[in-house]
């Protein structure tokens, strides 16, 4: 294997999906036979399961096709928790619930970079989406620094649904957009759950009209928009600051 986080060929990964244990994605190539029964058990254990061509299988196992068979499994670099744990944090602490969504962040930096802020900035919990997202693999456990193994992170099939049960529970839901008002403008001293969008899009259409307020960080240069990890980093800390 050329990580611990991958694990290739049909027998070796239908034992591990037998197993029961935690998964991430299952990555077939086109066309590939005798799979049928990977792809149920991957599906049922909360995985997602892929298309991809020969090429990116040989790249993510280091090998060919001889050795892949066509199917490759990404397993988690860390426990995946539900969102009550997530909750359960503040409650614990006694203090208002302080949490980040990432919406469809795909780079594995951003995501470590994001995840190892959100830890020193005490935060209660990250959500994540199932699809369209890096899962925490070995290289976002990496750019963590380790972070991801102490942050809760929460995998969610809808986030519309998560956001809508944070309101149920009077925690407002800012989404970082650039066309908001200036974050500082913002009380973040009730509960918080901050939405930062994806690298090259930003929030997702629905996700963004599901938010209570759009901030913004104001921009002085001729740069228009900031690294996602960035931005949380900056909106993170004021809640820290004004929570202070």
């Amino acid at each position: 294997m050329v990580n611990e986080n991958i694990i290739y060929g049909k027998n070796a990964v239908l034992e591990y999906l037998l197993s029961g244990k935690p998964l991430d994605s299952l990555y077939v190539v086109k066309g590939t036979q005798g799979v049928g029964q990977h792809i149920a058990l991957a599906k049922k254990g909360g995985g997602v399961v892929k298309d991809c061509d020969v090429a990116k299988l040989n790249a993510f196992t280091g090998g060919d096709n001889a050795r892949h068979g066509g199917i490759a499994l990404i397993i988690p670099a860390v426990e995946y928790v539900s969102l009550d744990e997530i909750l359960a944090v503040s409650k614990e602490k006694n203090v208002p619930p302080f949490i980040l969504i990432a919406d469809e962040i795909t780079d594995p930096h951003n995501l470590g970079a994001l995840i190892r802020t959100a830890e020193a900035a005490g935060a209660d919990g990250l959500v994540i989406p199932k699809r369209r997202s890096a899962g925490v693999g070995a290289t976002v456990h990496s750019v963590s620094a380790g972070a991801a193994s102490h942050l809760k992170i929460c995998r969610e099939t809808n986030l519309s649904d998560v956001i809508t049960r944070l309101k149920k529970l009077n925690i407002w839901i800012y989404g970082a957009e650039a066309d908001g008002e200036p974050y500082y403008n913002q009380d973040f001293t009730g509960g918080v759950c901050l939405v930062i969008g994806s690298e090259g899009h930003g929030l997702r259409r629905l996700t963004k009209e599901s938010c209570d307020a759009i901030v913004a960080i104001p921009m002085k240069g001729k740069i228009n928009s900031l690294n996602a990890s960035v931005c949380g980093g900056i909106l993170m800390y004021e809640v820290v600051r004004q929570r202070k």
